[in-house]
């Protein structure tokens, strides 16, 4: 990741505080990018900006916003680009799991992995998408799922949320695109993440994952991080409207 660059880009990451967002954020910020950080909690994203900062030397700045709420894609996409007047590159990163059975399922539970996996995301993403297409171009990355693209037990409303934020990228590609907006997802497989080991840490329930991926281990964070930052870059100038596998062969066993 040591030569890829995005000295000036501005950059909003979402659930930028912990698990992925938090090494997407530090793979970004030694990119040299200029970040807008965003999540719940204003306090920790003030900290983690200005020790971005001082590591990296950057400009960084967290912008609070809880995604379940109605009116917070459109009021996040706002508030993100007047931090530095604009935005160049999205990371659509927050998300939220409640594994349950079918037969367990409650429309609650439900209804708030819709939310804040598929319906945030995705309104943030038009609404960013759109700016910047107004302005010159720019760059969605989707940090979508495995699970947007096989099956798995427990996970109805996750597979569900996943594979509709995989289908809202590609048309974002296909509508922006002319426009000078590329869009793209990751889907890894489990990321070791605090919330990858509170799902998949107990044996008896990982083991059947880890038989169907052929380099038989879960992702790390840093993995997930460098496919972004690549899908973020000029380097992937020419790359729009596709899913980047990060799962250890997971989607061809």
């Amino acid at each position: 990741m040591n030569s890829i660059r995005l000295d000036g880009k501005r950059v909003l990451i979402t659930g930028a505080s912990r698990g992925i967002g938090a090494d997407l954020a530090d793979a970004f910020a030694g990119a040299g990018a200029t970040l807008v950080l965003s999540g719940r909690d204003a306090e920790a994203l003030s900290a983690q900006a200005r020790k971005l900062q001082e590591q990296y030397g950057i400009r960084a700045a967290g912008v609070a916003a809880d995604l379940s709420e109605p009116d917070a894609p459109a009021r996040l996409a706002a508030d993100a680009a007047a931090v530095f007047g604009g935005l160049d590159v999205l990371i659509n990163n927050a998300g939220i799991s409640h594994p349950q059975l079918v037969t367990d399922l409650t429309a609650a539970a439900f209804d708030e992995v819709l939310t804040v996996n598929l319906r945030a995301p995705a309104l943030l993403a038009a609404e960013v998408g759109t700016a910047m297409a107004e302005s010159g171009g720019g760059a969605i990355v989707t940090v979508a799922s495995a699970a947007a693209l096989r099956a798995l037990p427990e996970h109805y409303a996750y597979c569900t949320s996943k594979a509709g934020l995989v289908m809202a990228t590609r048309v974002l590609a296909l509508e922006l695109g002319p426009r000078g907006v590329r869009a793209n997802s990751v889907c890894p497989t489990v990321v070791l993440t605090d919330m990858g080991r509170k799902v998949w840490g107990e044996a008896a329930k990982s083991a059947p994952m880890l038989a169907r991926i052929p380099l038989g281990r879960f992702a790390v964070p840093a993995e997930v991080s460098a496919t972004t930052l690549f899908l973020a870059s000029d380097l992937a100038a020419m790359i729009n409207g596709v899913e980047v596998p990060i799962d250890g062969g997971y989607g061809v066993s």
